[in-house]
Protein backbone atom coordinates (compact mmCIF):
# COMPACT_ATOMS: atom_id res chain seq x y z
CA UNK A 1 0.00 0.00 0.00
CA UNK A 2 1.83 3.02 -1.36
CA UNK A 3 1.22 6.23 1.14
CA UNK A 4 0.49 8.47 -2.16
CA UNK A 5 -2.88 7.06 -1.30
CA UNK A 6 -6.10 8.42 0.16
CA UNK A 7 -9.26 6.52 1.05
CA UNK A 8 -12.26 6.50 3.55
CA UNK A 9 -15.44 8.96 2.03
CA UNK A 10 -14.76 11.90 5.09
CA UNK A 11 -10.54 11.64 4.14
CA UNK A 12 -11.40 11.58 0.19
CA UNK A 13 -13.82 14.64 -0.04
CA UNK A 14 -11.73 16.50 2.55
CA UNK A 15 -8.83 16.65 0.21
CA UNK A 16 -10.81 17.31 -3.22
CA UNK A 17 -11.98 19.96 -1.63
CA UNK A 18 -9.16 21.87 -0.18
CA UNK A 19 -5.88 20.24 -2.24
CA UNK A 20 -7.85 18.95 -5.49
CA UNK A 21 -4.51 19.62 -7.11
CA UNK A 22 -2.56 17.48 -5.65
CA UNK A 23 -5.07 14.57 -6.87
CA UNK A 24 -4.91 12.36 -9.56
CA UNK A 25 -7.35 9.62 -10.03
CA UNK A 26 -10.27 8.54 -8.23
CA UNK A 27 -10.98 5.16 -8.34
CA UNK A 28 -14.99 4.74 -6.87
CA UNK A 29 -17.25 1.96 -6.71
CA UNK A 30 -20.05 1.37 -9.19
CA UNK A 31 -23.96 1.77 -7.80
CA UNK A 32 -26.00 4.15 -7.06
CA UNK A 33 -24.32 5.05 -3.32
CA UNK A 34 -25.47 9.20 -2.42
CA UNK A 35 -22.69 9.58 -0.42
CA UNK A 36 -19.88 8.21 -3.39
CA UNK A 37 -22.05 9.83 -6.30
CA UNK A 38 -21.31 13.43 -4.84
CA UNK A 39 -18.00 12.53 -4.56
CA UNK A 40 -17.32 11.23 -7.87
CA UNK A 41 -18.90 14.68 -8.96
CA UNK A 42 -16.87 16.81 -6.99
CA UNK A 43 -13.72 14.88 -8.30
CA UNK A 44 -15.22 15.64 -11.91
CA UNK A 45 -15.35 18.85 -11.18
CA UNK A 46 -11.98 19.58 -10.02
CA UNK A 47 -10.82 18.16 -12.94
CA UNK A 48 -9.97 14.89 -11.40
CA UNK A 49 -9.99 11.41 -13.50
CA UNK A 50 -12.74 9.00 -12.49
CA UNK A 51 -12.55 5.31 -12.68
CA UNK A 52 -15.11 3.17 -11.76
CA UNK A 53 -14.73 -0.11 -10.35
CA UNK A 54 -15.73 -3.17 -8.65
CA UNK A 55 -15.37 -3.91 -4.40
CA UNK A 56 -12.45 -6.61 -5.44
CA UNK A 57 -10.26 -4.18 -7.49
CA UNK A 58 -10.66 -1.03 -4.85
CA UNK A 59 -9.95 -4.09 -1.97
CA UNK A 60 -6.58 -4.48 -4.30
CA UNK A 61 -5.63 -1.03 -4.68
CA UNK A 62 -5.91 0.09 -1.20
CA UNK A 63 -4.85 -3.22 0.47
CA UNK A 64 -7.55 -2.96 2.68
CA UNK A 65 -11.57 -3.56 2.50
CA UNK A 66 -12.41 -0.41 4.78
CA UNK A 67 -12.29 2.38 1.84
CA UNK A 68 -15.55 2.91 2.19
CA UNK A 69 -16.17 2.61 -1.65
CA UNK A 70 -13.44 5.35 -2.80
CA UNK A 71 -10.04 5.38 -2.99
CA UNK A 72 -7.78 8.42 -4.39
CA UNK A 73 -4.44 8.27 -5.96
CA UNK A 74 -2.44 11.31 -5.18
CA UNK A 75 0.39 12.86 -7.36
CA UNK A 76 3.13 12.22 -5.39
CA UNK A 77 3.78 16.29 -5.04
CA UNK A 78 0.94 16.59 -1.85
CA UNK A 79 0.71 19.85 0.34
CA UNK A 80 4.41 20.34 1.95
CA UNK A 81 4.08 20.47 5.79
CA UNK A 82 4.35 24.18 6.95
CA UNK A 83 8.05 25.10 8.38
CA UNK A 84 8.44 25.56 11.84
CA UNK A 85 9.74 28.88 11.50
CA UNK A 86 6.41 29.65 9.23
CA UNK A 87 4.76 28.80 12.25
CA UNK A 88 6.54 30.50 14.92
CA UNK A 89 5.47 33.86 12.57
CA UNK A 90 2.18 33.26 13.71
CA UNK A 91 1.57 33.21 17.50
CA UNK A 92 -1.51 34.85 18.99
CA UNK A 93 -2.07 34.54 22.64
CA UNK A 94 -4.60 31.55 21.42
CA UNK A 95 -2.09 29.79 19.24
CA UNK A 96 -2.52 25.79 20.49
CA UNK A 97 0.25 23.43 19.09
CA UNK A 98 0.10 19.62 19.90
CA UNK A 99 2.78 17.97 20.28
CA UNK A 100 2.92 13.95 20.26
CA UNK A 101 6.56 12.07 21.27
CA UNK A 102 6.81 9.19 19.78
CA UNK A 103 3.20 8.27 18.73
CA UNK A 104 3.98 5.16 16.77
CA UNK A 105 -0.22 3.46 16.21
CA UNK A 106 -1.47 4.87 13.33
CA UNK A 107 -4.85 4.68 14.58
CA UNK A 108 -3.74 6.61 17.35
CA UNK A 109 -2.25 9.04 15.18
CA UNK A 110 -5.31 9.56 13.26
CA UNK A 111 -7.88 10.00 15.89
CA UNK A 112 -5.22 12.85 17.36
CA UNK A 113 -5.42 14.62 14.04
CA UNK A 114 -9.17 14.65 14.25
CA UNK A 115 -9.52 15.57 17.71
CA UNK A 116 -6.94 18.22 16.75
CA UNK A 117 -9.13 19.28 14.02
CA UNK A 118 -12.18 19.69 16.39
CA UNK A 119 -10.45 21.55 19.85
CA UNK A 120 -9.20 24.04 16.74
CA UNK A 121 -5.52 23.02 16.96
CA UNK A 122 -2.80 24.80 14.94
CA UNK A 123 -0.64 22.43 13.89
CA UNK A 124 0.35 19.18 15.18
CA UNK A 125 4.27 18.16 15.51
CA UNK A 126 5.71 15.24 15.13
CA UNK A 127 9.72 13.86 15.47
CA UNK A 128 10.63 12.40 11.78
CA UNK A 129 12.10 9.07 13.33
CA UNK A 130 10.12 6.63 15.70
CA UNK A 131 6.78 8.35 15.40
CA UNK A 132 3.95 7.28 12.82
CA UNK A 133 3.59 9.34 9.57
CA UNK A 134 0.97 10.92 7.17
CA UNK A 135 -0.53 7.25 6.17
CA UNK A 136 -3.90 6.05 4.49
CA UNK A 137 -4.53 4.48 7.28
CA UNK A 138 -4.14 7.29 8.96
CA UNK A 139 -5.78 9.78 7.08
CA UNK A 140 -8.68 7.55 7.04
CA UNK A 141 -9.23 7.53 10.60
CA UNK A 142 -8.68 11.41 10.97
CA UNK A 143 -11.70 11.56 8.81
CA UNK A 144 -10.40 14.66 6.84
CA UNK A 145 -8.78 16.74 9.60
CA UNK A 146 -5.35 15.19 7.99
CA UNK A 147 -6.20 17.77 5.11
CA UNK A 148 -7.13 20.93 7.47
CA UNK A 149 -4.55 20.46 10.28
CA UNK A 150 -0.98 20.51 9.46
CA UNK A 151 1.85 17.42 10.52
CA UNK A 152 4.71 19.16 10.73
CA UNK A 153 7.57 16.30 11.68
CA UNK A 154 10.47 17.65 12.91
CA UNK A 155 14.61 16.10 13.19
CA UNK A 156 15.02 17.44 16.52
CA UNK A 157 11.70 17.31 18.87
CA UNK A 158 13.92 18.87 22.05
CA UNK A 159 15.34 21.46 19.67
CA UNK A 160 11.88 22.43 18.13
CA UNK A 161 10.44 22.74 21.90
CA UNK A 162 13.36 25.09 22.38
CA UNK A 163 12.35 27.15 19.52
CA UNK A 164 8.51 27.42 20.70
CA UNK A 165 9.72 28.78 23.86
CA UNK A 166 12.19 31.64 22.38
CA UNK A 167 8.78 32.69 20.85
CA UNK A 168 7.06 33.03 23.41
CA UNK A 169 4.91 29.51 23.32
CA UNK A 170 4.30 27.91 26.90
CA UNK A 171 5.62 23.94 27.05
CA UNK A 172 2.95 21.69 29.04
CA UNK A 173 3.68 18.13 29.41
CA UNK A 174 1.57 15.45 30.23
CA UNK A 175 2.89 12.24 32.52
CA UNK A 176 1.18 10.22 35.53
CA UNK A 177 3.90 11.80 37.92
CA UNK A 178 3.14 14.94 37.63
CA UNK A 179 2.35 16.97 41.20
CA UNK A 180 -0.48 18.72 39.69
CA UNK A 181 -3.56 18.34 38.24
CA UNK A 182 -5.01 19.13 34.32
CA UNK A 183 -7.99 20.88 36.13
CA UNK A 184 -5.74 23.19 38.88
CA UNK A 185 -3.27 24.56 36.06
CA UNK A 186 -4.37 27.34 34.42
CA UNK A 187 -3.55 27.81 30.76
CA UNK A 188 -2.68 31.50 29.70
CA UNK A 189 -1.16 32.02 26.44
CA UNK A 190 0.39 30.61 23.31
CA UNK A 191 0.42 26.65 24.12
CA UNK A 192 2.00 23.32 23.09
CA UNK A 193 0.56 20.52 24.63
CA UNK A 194 3.27 17.15 24.85
CA UNK A 195 1.14 13.96 25.28
CA UNK A 196 3.93 10.92 25.32
CA UNK A 197 3.91 7.65 23.48
CA UNK A 198 1.52 4.78 23.84
CA UNK A 199 2.88 2.94 27.26
CA UNK A 200 5.89 4.82 27.38
CA UNK A 201 4.91 8.01 27.98
CA UNK A 202 7.30 11.33 27.18
CA UNK A 203 10.88 10.38 26.75
CA UNK A 204 13.23 12.20 29.72
CA UNK A 205 14.82 14.47 27.39
CA UNK A 206 11.35 16.26 25.88
CA UNK A 207 9.98 16.50 29.91
CA UNK A 208 12.76 18.78 30.54
CA UNK A 209 11.89 20.90 27.73
CA UNK A 210 8.54 21.73 29.48
CA UNK A 211 7.81 24.69 31.37
CA UNK A 212 5.70 22.62 33.87
CA UNK A 213 4.35 18.80 33.82
CA UNK A 214 0.56 17.94 34.36
CA UNK A 215 -1.62 14.54 35.44
CA UNK A 216 -4.70 13.48 34.25
CA UNK A 217 -6.18 12.07 37.86
CA UNK A 218 -7.55 8.40 37.47
CA UNK A 219 -10.38 7.49 39.63
CA UNK A 220 -10.48 3.82 38.45
CA UNK A 221 -8.28 0.75 38.57
CA UNK A 222 -6.35 1.82 34.99
CA UNK A 223 -3.55 3.41 34.68
CA UNK A 224 -3.23 5.48 32.25
CA UNK A 225 -5.73 6.21 28.95
CA UNK A 226 -5.45 5.78 24.91
CA UNK A 227 -3.36 8.86 24.09
CA UNK A 228 -6.04 9.80 21.63
CA UNK A 229 -8.49 10.17 24.43
CA UNK A 230 -6.19 11.90 27.35
CA UNK A 231 -5.18 14.26 24.09
CA UNK A 232 -9.01 15.23 23.35
CA UNK A 233 -9.23 15.64 27.50
CA UNK A 234 -6.44 17.91 27.61
CA UNK A 235 -7.33 19.81 24.37
CA UNK A 236 -10.68 21.02 25.47
CA UNK A 237 -9.67 21.82 29.22
CA UNK A 238 -7.41 24.13 28.02
CA UNK A 239 -10.54 25.31 25.50
CA UNK A 240 -12.93 25.56 28.30
CA UNK A 241 -10.10 27.82 30.40
CA UNK A 242 -10.43 30.03 27.29
CA UNK A 243 -13.87 30.62 26.79
CA UNK A 244 -14.02 28.86 22.95
CA UNK A 245 -16.41 26.11 24.01
CA UNK A 246 -20.03 28.41 23.88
Amino acid sequence: MSDDLVYGVHAVRRLLERHPETARRLHALEGRNPRLRQIVELARRQGVAVVLTDRKTLDRIAGSDRHQGCVLELDGHSQPAPALGELLRRITPETLFLVLDGVTDPHNLGACLRTADAAGVDAVIVPKDRAAGLTPVVRKVAAGAAETVPLLPVTNLARALQQLQQAGVWIVGTTGDAGESLFRQAFDGPLALVMGAEGEGMRRLTAEQCDYLVRLPMKGAVESLNVSVATGICLYEINRQRGLLE
